[in-house]
């Protein structure tokens, strides 16, 4: 298990090096091991919007960007909607400790997606089923 305050260490080192630049906290991240990374993802050292590009290596809209940014990586667990079309939203959440993106009427989960893509892949669905 990894230590608060070797975590919050880290992650200041992890800001030192990257900048504001998301491509190079990604690759930073990616040289972790398994436990200490996922430990960070889950954490409230890092906001929503770098973990969302950490997964899924895509830069959303500006709306979407500073709605991410305004939650912590651990608010992701209970999900968070990161865009409203219509009726629908898609929420970025994980399951099995693994992100996925659902798009939901409110009340009913229509589709999920998961893996590097998923971001594409939602935005795919809606386009040629909504």
């Amino acid at each position: 298990m990894v230590n608060y305050i070797e975590l919050a260490d880290l992650a200041d080192r992890l800001f030192e090096i990257s900048g504001d630049d998301d491509e190079r906290l990604a690759e930073v991240l990616d040289t972790l091991d398994d436990e200490t990374r996922g430990a960070l993802l889950a954490s409230d050292f890092l906001n929503a919007y770098q973990v969302f590009y950490y997964c899924f290596r895509e830069k959303p809209d500006k709306l979407t960007k500073e709605r991410l940014q305004l939650h912590a990586a651990s608010d992701i667990v209970r999900g968070i909607t990161v865009e409203e079309v219509d009726v629908y939203e898609v929420i970025f959440t994980t399951r099995d400790r693994e992100p996925v993106l659902l798009l939901t009427d409110g009340e009913t989960t229509l589709a999920q997606f998961s893996g590097p893509d998923a971001y594409e892949k939602v935005a795919l669905y809606m386009d040629e089923c909504l």
